[in-house]
């Protein structure tokens, strides 16, 4: 399996070949799904809190005498069916969700993210990210140059790279990180693909065990 590789102004220079173990396997949505989840939990902070009846203030004192009012009997005003008083079953803070997914499956689902984009075409592959100055209107310069179909991308370095983060960090649609820190979520969030000839090899190197 083979794909082109552009130049920073969007022409064709070469071809490269793709690795069949990362770019062209079976692509499973039930797997992907089951690791998308995995990771969303895992990213999930329990913010919302409530408190019970015993943590609310007030409600030392009976509200009235339980019997001659003509009144429902009631013996605080902490009670849940008041207002203002303790919320029964509430949610808290203390909630885990964390999901286990283990390492085979978690590294299958992201060669099936990627061999997804590989067979659709959006995957795009460049010599070299190298500009000539770290200017944002030069990466969007490159991006208008390049034969894309889609509207949003994940820009992928064979290693941590200043310049390349300081070109992309002003576009909305572009996500730059490194090669070997793609993840499910990521790929699945961003329509396609851009990465260098350093970035594919570090792909294939970090994936393909």
């Amino acid at each position: 399996m083979k794909t082109k590789v552009y130049n920073t102004a969007g022409k064709e220079v070469q071809e490269v070949e793709l690795n069949e173990a990362i770019f062209n396997v079976a692509v499973k949505p039930e797997v992907v799904h089951e690791v998308f989840v995995a990771q969303t939990n895992n990213r999930r902070q329990p913010w919302a809190d409530t408190k019970n009846r015993g943590e609310v203030s007030g409600g030392g004192k009976k509200p009235w005498q339980q019997k001659g009012t003509g009144r429902a009997r009631h013996g605080s005003i902490r009670s849940p069916i008041w207002k203002g008083g303790g919320v029964a079953f509430g949610p808290l803070t203390e909630r885990n969700y964390r999901t286990k997914i283990n390492k085979q499956k978690r590294r299958g689902a992201i060669r099936m993210c990627l061999s997804d984009k590989a067979q659709n075409g959006a995957l795009y592959v460049v010599d070299s990210f190298s500009f000539d100055e770290p200017k944002t209107k030069l990466f969007a310069a490159f991006l208008k140059a390049m034969p894309l179909k889609q509207k949003n991308f994940l820009v992928l370095s064979a290693a941590k790279d200043a310049n390349l983060l300081r070109v992309t960090r002003n576009l909305g649609t572009v996500e730059t990180m490194r090669a070997e820190d793609v993840n499910v979520v990521d790929l699945l969030r961003k329509q396609a693909i851009i990465t260098s000839l350093e970035g594919l090899k570090k792909i294939e190197s970090t994936f393909a065990k």
